[in-house]
């Protein structure tokens, strides 16, 4: 089956321990949805550099950095797309990046 990378782009942090564990609680919901088809749940990202072909390098990870992933399983992109519209970092102002990760 192939595999998808959901790239997290933004989205807002929670200001107090209450938001923090609501948001939690969402992320947990949605990954209980996904099931089976995670292949790696990810993690949030920290700093960022990119590197460029001239090989310079700048800070930030230009004009959208990516702000967390995971890996799924899904039968086609379509599918992996109706599983990425429940991610809670809609809800906080982000988006969610779907690309198939091609096996080499």
């Amino acid at each position: 089956m192939p595999k998808y990378v959901f790239a997290y782009h933004g989205g807002s942090m929670p200001e107090s321990e209450a938001e923090q564990a609501e948001v939690m609680a969402a992320w947990s919901s949605w990954y209980g949805e996904l099931g089976e088809s995670i292949v790696d749940g990810g993690n949030p990202t920290g700093a960022c550099k990119t590197v460029n072909g001239d090989g310079s390098v700048s800070d930030g990870g230009g004009s959208n950095p990516i702000s967390g992933y995971g890996l799924i399983n899904a039968a086609s992109l379509d599918e992996a797309v109706q599983a990425a519209k429940g991610c809670p970092i809609l809800d906080g102002g982000g988006s969610v990046e779907v690309a198939e990760a091609i096996d080499m």
